[in-house]
């Protein structure tokens, strides 16, 4: 079974982001689920959200897991929470930041001998659709280092998802998927 933990901040999109991304599973013939634990329901809070996929029915509902991937589209949370608990010894950081990976690596010792990853979605969402809303960077990211669909497959899926929402943000939308996949590092 896949795990994925999102850290994120209330509004940022992550639940968005894991339903998104569970609908795009969900058509290739796997189970998934997509779910999320707020800790406070206002705008700003730190939240969890949380996938799961597997070839199998998936019958554990619980929010405990040991994640293969953790996505943290907050980059101060990964100095404010533990994004690293419960991890295993294969899991895969990808962390919006504008600092290299060296650079968040020495100033969060936690993440020290893991396989970190980093692409500033931020600043990609905010050039490209005007918002800071990380959560289609971030999933361009996950294409990229999970190599999980193909890239074109996974746009066009996106765009299905995305469909009730203007042209013009969809568009903005593929490109910041596009940009995240190719400036993660």
């Amino acid at each position: 079974m896949l795990e994925i933990r999102w850290h994120s901040r209330a509004g940022q999109g992550a639940v968005t982001g894991a339903k998104g991304l569970a609908d795009v599973i969900s058509t290739t013939g796997k189970h998934v689920q997509a779910f999320a634990f707020y800790g406070s329901a206002k705008r700003g809070a730190a939240m969890t959200a949380y996938n799961r996929v597997d070839d199998e029915v998936i019958m554990n509902h619980e929010k405990y897991m040991e994640p293969d991937y953790v996505f943290v589209i907050d980059p101060a949370l990964v100095f404010t929470s533990d994004v690293t608990i419960n991890h295993k010894d294969t899991t895969k950081y990808i962390v919006t930041t504008h600092l290299s990976t060296d650079e968040l690596v020495k100033q969060q010792p936690k993440l020290e001998g893991k396989e970190v990853y980093t692409v500033d979605c931020i600043k990609i969402a905010q050039e490209t659709i005007g918002r800071p809303i990380p959560n289609t960077p971030m999933l361009g990211a996950f294409m990229k280092i999970s190599g999980m669909y193909d890239m074109e497959f996974f746009k066009e899926s996106m765009q299905r998802i995305l469909k009730k929402l203007p042209q013009k943000i969809i568009d903005a939308n593929m490109v910041a998927i596009q940009r995240a996949y190719d400036e993660v590092k």
